[in-house]
């Protein structure tokens, strides 16, 4: 791993390295070419603004205006102002924002969680991407959070989760906290869309339980921590275990 991306010395950041390495290591491999990169819900920039650094183009969309303000700020910073568009809106609006077909690669990264209606949000997405294009998928997975709810106490939480069609008698429909999905769910979904899955990553498999007190006193636990989520993220073993799941998929007509 190049020294620029190990992890940093503050706290926070070792954790977050932590929690985000598995994504980045997957993007690296369709980020190879100068590309438009469109960031659904990409906030403050904390994916765009280091996209932006590889010599791409990248287009933020976000509802929230306070947070398309800190990505102008964080993309000044970072010396790539020039290479990041802010525009307001969401998924629904996605389309007269970006002309379809302009995005060579899609971020959508915690946004199915809360849309109205993930299938439709993924063709939306579709008709965002040229063919072949590729789409950087990441959600919520239900199975960790049921084990995490249960493991805090929130039995009655756990099991609404466990299995939300049974519980509410509406597929799909997220609580306060969002929709959960299973590997196998998102397979579907993106199926649905006219995409073809490239790849299945179990994300924070680990960081999430292990002690931040652990990362900060123990030196080298925070490099050794992403290098066993890199080494696990592909393992179907422990895709239950992980907080999120990525999934890289390719557009129609690829």
């Amino acid at each position: 791993m190049p020294a620029s991306e190990r992890t940093s010395d503050r706290p926070s950041e070792r954790r977050g390295a932590a929690r985000t390495a598995v994504v980045w290591e997957a993007l690296r491999s369709v980020l190879t070419d100068p590309a438009e990169v469109l960031d659904i819900g990409g906030g403050t920039g904390g994916f765009a603004v280091r996209v932006a650094q590889l010599g791409h183009r990248v287009t933020v969309v976000d509802p929230s205006p306070d947070a398309l303000a800190a990505l102008g700020r964080r993309a000044d910073e970072g010396g790539v102002a020039d290479r990041v568009e802010a525009a307001q809106g969401d998924v629904s609006s996605l389309l007269d924002l970006v002309p379809p077909g302009r995005a060579d690669v899609v971020l959508c990264h915690g946004v199915l969680e809360v849309v109205e209606d993930p299938a439709a949000a993924l063709d939306t997405i579709a008709r965002s991407l040229r063919p072949g294009g590729t789409l950087s998928l990441l959600v919520a997975q239900r199975h960790a959070a049921v084990v995490a709810r249960a493991m805090a106490g929130h039995f009655g939480q756990a099991l609404t989760l466990l299995d939300p069609e049974a519980q509410t008698g509406q597929p799909g429909q997220p609580s306060r906290a969002g929709r959960r999905f299973t590997s196998d769910e998102v397979v579907d979904l993106l199926a649905g869309a006219g995409f073809e899955t490239r790849a299945v990553h179990g994300v924070r498999v680990f960081a999430d339980l292990v002690p931040g007190a652990l990362l900060e006193l123990e030196p080298g636990a925070a490099q050794a921590l992403v290098e066993l989520e890199q080494a696990v993220s592909g393992r179907p073993e422990y895709l239950p275990l992980a907080t999120q799941v990525h999934v890289l998929a390719t557009s129609a007509a690829g």
